[in-house]
């Protein structure tokens, strides 16, 4: 069966060839400049000049929470810089290294659990989706809901306009109305989890619209989940199936070359399906890019996979040495005052989760060709539904 463009693994998905600033159009039809220089893109999304604008899309489109005018993607001045600030106290680097054990428990209870369990095994079902599961539930304090709730809200937070828009309507309604119980749960019973964190800074900062603070909660929950998931999948499809020689010699590695693998992979296997979703900018003022001046007014595209495979940026071939360290920093989790507020967890799930794997199971394989593998559709990720395995 041959792999048609929609069953495409991410790793080998094509961008447009690094070059000099051009004119395209939007889909709603406005013009636009279009980078995909690494210096461009790099400069494009790092300088506040630029700010996001929404694409103008049809009155039936699909409410989903990252389409909301309240997602912390969509804000931008003061009400933007208030939540970031929140999520920062709550979610950076300190907390995060204070949440790595978490991880590394949940990673050696599964790959226990894996392994008493015995090949074969579908490492989405036994590995991938359960360990972001588990430790969003550990870090959020959210114990009672169904891995399948979860899995039905997350499918519908981040959907395209590929699922029914009511039905999309209906979940995101549900999910901010549990999400707004559980703010109120965690301010009369603060505890140590992430929410009750979350709460505590968004009340102490002040200013934060509580459909904001509803928004930015649910979002970093399923997020958190899905983000994690797809990252784990995409990488196993590719380190198992193409390069069983790197998959061998990280189970031999210690952390920091696990590290180095990491930052390649996902500068490597984009983060979500790139034509999904599109994050124009709008310049404030005149700003000169990459030798052409984008005016006040004007919107800008910066294509960060074709920047991934800028030849000026980055001296060697992308799939080689995949534990050397990246010429430039990868641009995966954008840059500026939209960076990627979940990056610091998601290094640390994708890190310990693949090199707790490899540890125990050197030997591991897919035992499913690649052009049978099933892709999850209708949301602005995608990844393997299953993935057979053996050791």
């Amino acid at each position: 069966m041959p792999i048609t463009e929609e069953r495409v693994p991410l790793h080998r998905l094509t961008f447009a060839r690094p070059g000099p600033p051009r004119r395209t159009t939007l889909p709603d039809g406005r013009p636009a400049w279009a980078f995909t220089r690494y210096a461009d893109v790099h400069q494009v999304i790092n300088d506040n000049r630029f700010r996001r604008t929404l694409l103008r899309t049809p009155q039936d489109a699909t409410s989903a929470l990252v389409d909301s005018p309240d997602a912390v993607g969509k804000l931008d001045d003061a009400q933007h810089l208030r939540v970031r600030r929140t999520v920062q106290r709550a979610f950076g680097p300190r907390a995060v290294a204070r949440m790595t054990p978490w991880v590394a428990d949940v990673v050696d209870e599964l790959v226990d659990a894996l392994a008493d369990h015995g090949p074969p095994a579908d490492l989405v079902a036994h590995y991938t989706r359960p360990l972001p599961i588990a430790v969003m539930n550990r870090l959020t304090g959210v114990h009672d809901v169904s891995d399948a709730r979860l899995l039905r809200w997350t499918e519908h937070a981040f959907a395209t306009d590929a699922k029914d828009p009511a039905e999309v309507a209906d979940v995101t309604r549900e999910f901010t109305d549990f999400t707004r119980g559980l703010l109120a749960d965690r301010r009369r019973t603060p505890g140590p989890d992430l929410i009750s964190s979350l709460v505590q800074a968004a009340d102490g900062e002040g200013g934060i619209p509580e459909p904001q603070l509803v928004n930015l909660v649910s979002t970093l929950v399923v997020g958190g989940y899905d983000t994690a998931m797809t990252m784990l999948g995409n990488s196993l499809f590719y380190l198992l199936h193409e390069r069983p020689e790197v998959w061998a010699r990280l189970g031999a590695s210690d952390e920091d070359a696990a590290g180095r693998l990491t930052e390649r992979l996902l500068h490597l296997i984009p983060l979500g399906d790139p034509a999904a979703h599109t994050n124009p900018l709008q310049a404030m003022e005149d700003v000169e890019v990459g030798g052409v001046t984008v005016r006040t007014g004007e919107i800008a595209t910066a294509d960060r996979g074709a920047a991934g495979r800028d030849p000026e940026a980055f001296s060697d071939d992308p799939f080689g040495d995949m534990f050397a360290p990246l010429d430039q920093p990868t641009l995966a989790f954008g840059g500026g005052r939209h960076y990627c507020l979940g990056t610091w967890l998601a290094r640390a799930e994708l890190r310990l989760g693949l090199h707790g794997l490899a540890v125990r199971f050197p030997h591991l394989r897919l035992t499913a060709p690649a052009d049978t593998v099933a892709w999850r559709h209708g949301t602005i990720t995608r990844s393997p539904l299953h993935l057979p395995a053996a050791w």
